[in-house]
């Protein structure tokens, strides 16, 4: 069997497996989203103390709305604190965040800069609350977030719970593209808290048990994805993490392409040394769906995708020489299309049937998601720039982690 038909076949497989077992998660557990939509947040039995860290570097343009979102957050004033820390910023940052001085909710430092993960364990340091989180200085938290995060740790077991980030206020096409893509994330975490097999808990609004890092220690570097690998840290030590789907984080997501590109470069170059970092956790029964199916499946998404993606525009490709011939012979030809089916010349393979339905599953996955985030799903420009785009922005920056990854290069994001 060719070397091609192999990549084809495993690729197919994987997507058609992993779309299957995400639509019966969802059958699953759609009683219990359902409950959770209804009820979650209205009947808190206890408010614990909680202290959200805010790391800023060169934020001045966000961080005020940022602070002020977490400030306008439906919890009582006495249980909630801020620890602001100016991780050595160059811009006005600080002066911005002077107007916060005297705050009696808000501590404010300033250190060199030594990258995020260190921001987040200076203000660790200096916290005694019984939860703690994170909130990155470009996202704003929605009012009801917290009171809809807090119920999970009434389960002595929950240690950290991930909320669900949304885009805020997209107007580039990009950022309409990342607004889909987002939905997307929203399902596929609710999917995972499901079967305890969640593998990043990421900035944005990230609540924790303090306990967590006074047992496990702080952040880490991490490949400039510190939260991957706090999330995977407390997997193998047998912490659950639990998802919120309706605690709404907003992030601002790059408008322009090169921004884009640094952002993804570091979440897929993370994401692959991380996994190499804890590359015990695969195929090892001891930590259960995460280690069997989910860390094995999202990495062979990475190639798969690469695959998928080449062997798509490779074969746009191919039909620029055939065109060109046509039009040298008769010109372009503006007419309109002439479609004609012939049951005949149908295509019956097993390759074509699999493709056809891995297709119709992804369009599937696709409206559960865009349900699950919004309410409802609406076909919009929004959906149309995905669909039309993603597959072929993707493989720039998977292409580059991969290569970075083999490489052994570092890679910079700011």
């Amino acid at each position: 069997m060719a070397i091609s038909n192999i990549f084809l076949y495993t690729s197919l497989f994987t997507s058609l497996f992993f779309e299957i077992f995400l639509l019966i998660t969802y059958f699953e557990i759609r009683d219990e989203i359902k409950f959770e939509k209804e009820n979650n947040g209205k009947n808190v039995k206890h408010f614990p103390t909680v202290s959200i860290i805010v790391p800023c570097y060169n934020e001045e343009k966000t961080v005020l709305a940022t602070i002020d979102s977490i400030l306008a957050l439906d919890y009582p004033a006495d249980k909630l604190s801020l620890i602001v820390v100016d991780d050595g910023s160059k811009d006005r940052t600080r002066e911005v965040l002077k107007q916060f001085e005297n705050h009696k909710q808000i501590r404010i430092f300033a250190k060199e800069n030594g990258g995020k993960h260190s921001a987040l364990n200076f203000a660790l340091e200096r916290i005694d609350s019984e939860l703690v989180g994170c909130l990155d200085a470009d996202s704003f938290v929605d009012q009801a977030a917290l009171l809809r995060i807090v119920p999970y740790f009434d389960n002595n077991s929950i240690m950290a719970v991930t909320p669900s980030i949304k885009i805020h206020e997209p107007k580039t096409v990009l950022q309409y593209v990342q607004k889909v893509e987002y939905s997307w994330g929203i399902f596929l975490r609710r999917m995972l808290s499901s079967m305890d097999a969640l593998y990043v808990t990421p900035g944005p609004f990230s609540i924790f048990r303090t306990e967590v890092f006074r047992k496990l220690g702080g952040y880490r570097q991490a490949h400039h994805t510190e939260d991957m690998e706090m999330a995977l840290r407390m997997q193998k030590h047998g912490y659950r993490i639990a998802n919120s789907h309706n605690a709404h984080v907003y992030t601002v997501g790059p408008a322009k392409l090169k921004g884009l590109y640094k952002q993804r470069v570091r979440w897929a170059y993370g994401f692959l040394n991380n996994a190499i970092d804890y590359r015990d956790m695969y195929f090892n029964r001891k930590y259960g769906h995460i280690g069997m199916f989910i860390l094995p499946m999202a990495t062979i998404s990475i190639f798969s995708t690469l695959y998928a993606a080449g062997n798509l525009i490779w074969s746009l490709l191919g039909k620029i020489p055939e065109q060109m011939a046509k039009y040298e012979a008769v010109g372009f030809n503006f007419g309109a299309p002439h479609f004609a089916f012939n049951w005949f010349s149908m295509n019956t393979g097993m390759t074509f049937w699999i493709t056809m339905m891995t297709i119709l599953l992804t369009f599937v996955i696709l409206f559960l998601s865009l349900t699950l985030a919004n309410g409802k799903a609406k076909l919009g420009k929004d959906v149309f720039y995905y669909l039309t785009l993603y597959i072929f922005i993707v493989p720039l920056w998977l292409g580059k982690a991969v290569y970075s990854t083999i490489a052994r290069k570092d890679i910079t994001w700011k």
